[in-house]
């Protein structure tokens, strides 16, 4: 575990830090489409993603859910280290987006390390106004984008997170993470495809536009 921490986050932590996360850490590998917080839940450590990548999402009033972020090799998430910091029931569902090894942090040390290591209490703030810039450009993007827009940019962005153009997914899927019907995510993509910006298939679709 220590080698890829080097590997992952050696330019970001002193090699003490390095040495005290291999310690306490606890390495796991979690299956593409696993759900790893539920809302509700109380957050008792904090994710260091190795690979992989996960997306965050919320629910409405109503118990809709909509994608707020994506996370990728070398993030962590702004909202679970506020939950854990807070000692606050989670306001967030993280689900696997795809295969995903990751370390989880007891919030203890999280903690500790925020006086004790400078590159840490950095790492912690970067990763607030980083998350925060993301909910920003989602707010922006329902609040300005039309929804066959929306649903280009999404899967661009799903396209970019899993480094494969051909996206296995359901429009069910897709309605859910933009907070929307089946019947318009089918429709739109119909049109998307019309004007030769994807390609859909029986399994998966292509995205050509990226």
């Amino acid at each position: 575990m220590l080698i890829e921490l080097q590997e992952n986050y050696g330019h970001i932590f002193e090699e003490e830090l390095l040495r005290e996360i291999n310690q306490v850490g606890t390495y796991k590998e979690i299956p593409a489409g696993t759900k790893l917080i539920e809302i509700g839940d109380y957050v008792r450590s904090m994710p260091l993603l190795i690979s992989g990548a996960i997306k965050i999402m919320r629910d409405d009033t109503e118990g809709d859910e909509l994608l707020l972020y994506f996370l990728e090799r070398g993030d962590t998430c702004a909202m679970t280290m506020a939950c854990c910091m807070g000692q606050k029931k989670s306001e967030i569902r993280a689900v696997a987006e795809k295969d995903t090894r990751l370390i989880m942090i007891p919030v203890q040390k999280m903690e500790e390390w925020m006086t004790k290591y400078q590159t840490w209490r950095s790492f912690v703030l970067e990763s607030y106004q980083l998350r925060l810039n993301e909910m920003l450009e989602t707010i922006d993007t329902i609040a300005f984008l039309k929804m066959d827009e929306r649903l280009l940019k999404y899967l661009r962005d799903k396209a970019k997170i899993n480094q494969d153009d051909c996206l296995e997914t359901t429009h069910q899927q897709i309605a859910y993470d933009l907070h929307t019907s089946r019947v318009v995510i089918s429709r739109l993509l119909k049109a998307l495809e019309k004007e030769g910006k994807i390609q859909l298939h029986r399994n998966h679709i292509k995205v050509i536009d990226l």
